[in-house]
Formats: structure tokens, C-alpha cells, sequence
């Protein structure tokens, strides 16, 4: 009889679970599924309705991939408030890894990334992923590894910082800190 309540109350919950993800979609620029980064699992950008977005096109192989250092920073210090730093590899400036397994190990191994990581696409031209198309028509595409666009939790202003906008710069932590409050 225990095991019984105990699996109606394990179905229970994830019952819960998924009404709520069902919940949560969203009609704006996030609401596609990506595959994270060296994964089978995927994640739609939904889930992060309501909060703003610091998402980061990345190369494991560039002279800003230390920029994963302070993004983590900026992650770990404002997840609790909210932020989520999404980042996308990409090799569209040729300095990428070929096999994802190297580019995930750059990532969560030599550098620690929690914040999520997706697979790796194209964030430039006519074959760039759903995300990047729509922040590049709103602002203009990424001219390099490691630009940064802040998006606030309404999707409707998108901030575009270059690659040489450190993680911890003024500029950077005060945008970010603005769309917080």
C-alpha cells in the first residue's frame, strides 16, 4: 500500500511538472528548443519567460574565450535575481571546435560553465539559428566571438555589447543591474 501512495504521489508530481512546463510558453523570440551543448537533451528558451537574457555567441578557440570566466561570475552572482546567460558556440568565425565533445569540455570542464550551453549553430547570415536571426534584425549580427545581448524580461529591448565588453565592466553590470530591478 506505501508503494502505491508513494508512486501516486511520484506521478502526482510530475504531473505538476508538466502542466507547469505546458504553462509556460511564450509567444515572443524565445519560444524554440534548442539541443544543449554535448547532450541529447534540449531545452525551450520558454523556460526562461520573464527573466532577463544575457545570451553570448562563443568560441572555444579565441583570444575573448576567457570571457567564460566572468560570464560564469556574472551567472552565479545575478541567477538568484533572475539573470540567465545562455550561450551559443559557434564556429562561423572559424574558431570553433569540430568536435562538440572539445568545445563542452572547454566550456564545463577548463572553465566551469554552469549557465546553459547550447549545441552549436550559426549565429550569422541566412542559416543563423531562430534566436540569432530575430537579435540580429533587431540589432545587427555579431561581428566577432563573444558578443553580448542583454534582453530584457519583456523581450522588448535587446542591448548589443561587443566582444571587447568585458564581462565585468561598468557598462555591462549596470545594464544589467537597470533590467533587474
Amino acid at each position: 500500500m506505501l508503494r502505491i501512495a508513494s508512486l501516486c504521489v511520484g506521478l502526482c508530481v510530475s504531473g505538476l511538472s508538466f502542466v507547469t512546463s505546458a504553462s509556460e510558453t511564450c509567444d515572443d523570440f524565445t519560444n524554440t528548443t534548442f539541443r544543449k551543448l554535448h547532450s541529447k537533451e534540449s531545452i525551450n528558451l520558454c523556460e526562461f519567460k520573464d527573466k532577463p537574457l544575457l545570451i553570448v555567441n562563443t568560441a572555444s578557440n579565441c583570444g575573448f574565450t576567457s570571457q567564460f570566466k566572468g560570464l560564469e561570475a556574472l551567472y552565479k552572482e545575478y541567477k538568484d535575481q533572475g539573470l540567465v546567460v545562455i550561450g551559443f558556440p559557434s564556429d562561423d568565425f572559424l574558431q570553433e571546435e569540430n568536435d562538440e565533445a572539445d568545445t563542452a569540455k572547454v566550456c564545463f570542464m577548463n572553465y566551469g560553465v554552469t549557465f546553459p550551453m547550447m549545441a552549436t549553430s550559426e549565429v550569422r547570415g541566412s542559416n543563423a539559428n531562430a534566436v540569432f536571426k530575430y537579435l540580429n534584425e533587431q540589432t545587427s549580427s555579431p561581428n566577432w566571438n563573444f558578443y553580448k545581448y542583454l534582453v530584457s524580461k519583456d523581450r522588448k529591448e535587446i542591448q548589443r555589447f561587443n566582444s571587447r565588453t568585458k564581462p565585468d565592466s561598468e557598462e555591462l553590470r549596470s545594464a544589467i543591474e537597470k533590467l533587474l530591478k
